[in-house]
């Protein structure tokens, strides 16, 4: 496994080894020692799947309390993943990282706890799983808007592309306003 810093030096990129001939292919996504000598040293609680077609963002999402730390990967398609650091006390607070993860980089992305998380399908369809290392709690969870003028996130759409927003990350607050 070969981990990589990203501008945010605590969202790290990870590139798994993996191991392919004529059968397929085999990769290890979780091994608690190698993750833990690469300085991820988390216990995950829950695994999360989800499927969205081309165009589709979803995010900008965080919780107040009980903040999820996310090891995230695309096992089918593509998407752009973003990170955004919510720790008021960090050199890079306000800053944001994105990277492309896909079933053909199989690359995965650590989200700290602290950071605000959100991606935007690039493919046709894709599956995004990711394990977490505190348990959903909505009432805890809050969102900025994904077009926040002040976090400029540059998301790879066409000029005449909308994004499939849900109604609740179209209500998103503006990162000025975010509780923190």
């Amino acid at each position: 496994m070969k981990t990589i810093k990203t501008r945010i030096p605590d969202v790290q990129l990870i590139e798994p080894k993996v191991f392919g001939d004529e059968r397929g292919f085999f990769m290890e996504t979780w091994n608690e020692k190698v993750f833990s000598e690469a300085g991820i040293d988390s216990k995950f609680v829950q695994d999360n799947h989800s499927r969205s077609v081309k165009n589709t963002l979803r995010g900008l999402h965080y919780q107040i309390k009980q903040p999820q730390g996310k090891l995230v990967r695309v096992t089918h398609g593509e998407v752009f993943d973003v990170a955004v650091d919510l720790r008021k006390d960090s050199p890079t607070f306000g800053q944001w990282v994105g990277e492309y993860l896909s079933e053909e980089n199989s690359r995965m992305l650590w989200v700290p706890p602290g950071f605000a998380h959100g991606f935007l399908v690039v493919s046709d369809t894709a599956d995004f799983q990711y394990k977490c290392t505190d348990f959903y709690a909505p009432e805890y969870e809050k969102s900025i808007h994904w077009a926040d003028k002040t976090l400029d996130i540059n998301w790879p759409l066409n000029n005449s592309d909308e994004p499939l927003v849900s109604n609740k990350d179209n209500k998103g607050v503006n990162f000025s306003d975010a509780e923190l």
